[in-house]
């Protein structure tokens, strides 16, 4: 068993060979005959088909070359892969952008013209969907058999409009463009079931008159640099089992006629739908059980074809839990080696935990998930009696190590003894882990003295810090060119796979001509966003001021508030005292606020009520 698969530099596709692909595509997925002048639009769908028949073939390959060295899985559970737009990223990472450039130019069609009529995916949100898509890219550079498991969710967040100053939501309809790298996987469906009663007696116990929801998967190929390896995350959809209750419809109840499978579908429907109603957390606990369920299945599926033993999963699969959202993996592993495979508990706890990791991402006590124990009663009433057997056993080890501390106890425990009781995720997610991370050496450290500090002191071996990073051939090599050509031509290209070799830089630093070169290409790149701001806003900036920039999710811990408030008081001290312009500025916000979170939507307004100023 290997964990890395050592990735050579795969040779770029040859441009004929290309060209003829491109071609075909556009005759058999459009019914034309390539011609000059085709718009950008149209190119989209044989382009990105072009692309995903290329990844196709890589991935053939790297699966056998996982399977012939039995390479450990590493398999991330998330709600949030926020991979942008992905047409670029693998027509960048497979090193044919300037074939695809040439070929299209043949055709008189800008290549960036027909990548700017992609949507981005609407499967993320922020850092931590961001986290997941640099993540999974990176593994697949470096050779690591690295998989994501995800929601395919029909709506993104929301698509923001800014009206008078003030935010409005409109559905995000992200795959109307069309999404031309995905893989229909539906001949790979699972079962997946919800509410119900649990019967039997003693450890053997049985889930029974559950409803069930079929989860269909499509795979999104993630292409490493140079192409070698090509990993995927895998998004479920949710479907469900009773498409249509014809008799409800010929007694003219249409609407009762599909409720069902309305209210299955819903599940994947659209990224975190709000929870300030009972029926929004029921949907949210809904989806993370069925990304969970979705996820555990395949992967032990996967396994169970390569022949291992249920004693050997640790050996052979590491499963990620990307924040509390998946924790439930936990309870999942545990009833399906329990339950499933008459697995012995203490045997069934030990590959659970060996198997199983969790990475932290906040440590506001309000922002980590609690859910209603009558609420998980409900919805997973046998997963409600392992986090009870569960927290049994994490009591009697905390009576153990501190006798009489009823205190921690308490603050350890997986049930919150509000007038609500409330299962804790992220304790959970602890508990159910041989390894705990928070995302910078700040937050880990935060992490062992706050929120996590009674586990840290039991369990001190399963913490450690893995600081947050970016992909350089997103960020650099396809978001930047103009800075990705100067550094090459200075010290070569071999940062694109080891950022660290970017130190070679230091000794141009002080030379002119370098100097010069790369204030031209910051002047280039701020021309560039200047004019992307007169056509989206209408607004016409300096290019030769400073900017000053902030984008990132609105929230009042984001402390865009304390930003737009300096800038008040830049203001005021220019205006009323006197003080002098040391140098222009202009100061730029982005973001989305939460649709039910009044206070940012009020500082969205407020950022545009200082700028008419």
């Amino acid at each position: 068993m290997a964990l890395v698969s050592s990735p050579a530099l795969a040779p770029p596709i040859s441009r004929d060979r290309l060209r003829d692909m491109l071609r075909s595509r556009i005759r058999y997925s459009l019914a034309q005959v390539p011609a000059r002048g085709m718009s950008a639009r149209l190119m989209l769908k044989p382009l990105s088909q072009t692309v995903r028949d290329l990844l196709v073939d890589r991935m053939l390959e790297t699966e056998a070359r996982y399977r012939a060295e039995q390479a450990k899985r590493v398999y991330y559970l998330s709600m949030e892969f926020l991979v942008g737009r992905c047409l670029g990223d693998a027509i960048t990472n497979l090193r044919m952008r300037e074939h695809c450039r040439e070929i299209l130019a043949e055709l008189e069609v800008d290549l960036d013209s027909v990548l700017d009529h992609e949507d981005d995916a609407g499967l993320g949100n922020g850092g931590l969907g961001r986290l997941a898509a640099c993540l999974l890219e990176s593994m697949a550079t470096v050779g690591i058999a690295g998989f994501g498991y995800g929601i395919d969710y029909d709506y993104g967040l929301f698509k923001q409009e800014i009206v008078d100053g003030a935010q409005r939501e409109k559905p995000d309809r992200w795959k109307e463009a069309g999404d031309g790298l995905m893989l229909d996987r539906s001949d790979q469906p699972y079962l997946i079931p919800v509410y119900g009663r649990v019967e039997g007696s003693g450890a053997r116990r049985v889930w029974v008159d559950y409803h069930g929801i079929i989860g269909l998967p499509r795979d999104l190929p993630v292409a490493g640099y140079s192409g070698t390896v090509v990993n995927a995350i895998r998004l479920f959809s949710a479907r469900s089992t009773d498409e249509f209750d014809l008799e409800c419809f010929n007694q003219g109840d249409y609407v009762r006629a599909v409720e069902k499978r309305i209210a299955h579908e819903n599940i994947s429907r659209v990224l975190y739908p709000s929870d300030a109603a009972t029926a929004g957390k029921e949907l949210r606990l809904l989806q993370e059980y069925f990304l969970v369920a979705c996820a555990v299945r395949d992967a032990m599926r996967r396994f169970v074809l390569d022949g291992h033993k249920w004693e050997d999963l640790p050996s052979h699969v590491a499963m990620q839990m990307n924040d509390t959202h998946p924790s439930l993996a936990v309870v999942e592993l545990m009833r399906l080696l329990v339950d499933g495979c008459e697995m012995e508990w203490p045997k069934a706890w030990e590959i659970t935990q060996a198997t199983l990791g969790y990475t932290n991402h906040t440590l506001l006590p309000e922002a980590l998930e609690r859910w209603p124990v009558p609420l998980v009663e409900r919805v997973l009433p046998r997963h409600m009696e392992i986090i009870y057997q569960l927290n049994y056993d994490l009591m009697a080890r905390v009576a153990r190590s501190f006798p009489g501390d009823f205190d921690r106890m308490r603050r350890m425990s997986l049930i919150e003894e509000a007038p609500e009781k409330q299962v804790r995720m992220a304790h959970l997610a602890t508990l159910g882990s041989h390894a705990v991370n928070g995302v910078s050496e700040l937050h880990s450290r935060l992490l062992k003295g706050t929120i996590l500090r009674d586990f840290h002191e039991i369990w001190p071996e399963r913490f450690s810090n893995k600081t947050n990073g970016v992909a350089p051939r997103r960020w650099l090599l396809e978001a930047n060119p103009g800075l990705a050509d100067l550094l090459s031509g200075c010290v070569g290209d071999s940062w694109i796979t080891d950022l660290g070799d970017l130190r070679g830089i230091e000794e141009f630093v002080n030379a002119p001509a370098f100097q010069l070169d790369f204030l031209e290409v910051k002047r280039r790149n701020k021309r560039k966003l200047a004019r992307v701001i007169a056509a989206g806003t209408g607004i016409a900036v300096d290019p030769e001021s400073i900017f000053d920039v902030q984008v990132k999710r609105i929230h009042e811990y984001k402390r865009q508030l304390l930003n737009v408030m300096r800038i008040v008081h830049e203001y005021l001290r220019l205006a009323e005292d006197g003080a002098e312009v040391l140098a222009p500025r202009t100061y730029i916000f982005a973001g989305k606020a939460a649709p039910g979170y009044w206070a940012a939507k009020q500082i969205i307004k407020l950022i545009h009520s200082v700028g008419r100023v």
